[in-house]
């Protein structure tokens, strides 16, 4: 099962930078990067507090796909 994300296109549509959307959540940039790569599953936390800056629901958000 793989995590799909789409916060890369919902940061860029709203005109966030890494760094700023990283400081909205309280995490380093870092994990918005490995985030945005696929390289990292969120905690249902920062899954919650992303969707809330952009105002979707999670599953907006992120979908586990069976690659």
């Amino acid at each position: 099962m793989a995590l799909r994300t789409r916060v890369k296109e919902y940061r860029e549509k709203a005109g966030i930078k890494q760094n700023e959307l990283a400081e909205l959540v309280k995490v380093r940039r870092e994990t918005i990067v490995h985030l945005e790569n696929g390289r990292y599953n969120p905690s249902l936390k920062l899954a919650m507090d992303i969707a809330k800056v952009f105002h979707v629901s999670v599953e907006e958000l992120f979908e586990f796909t069976d690659d």
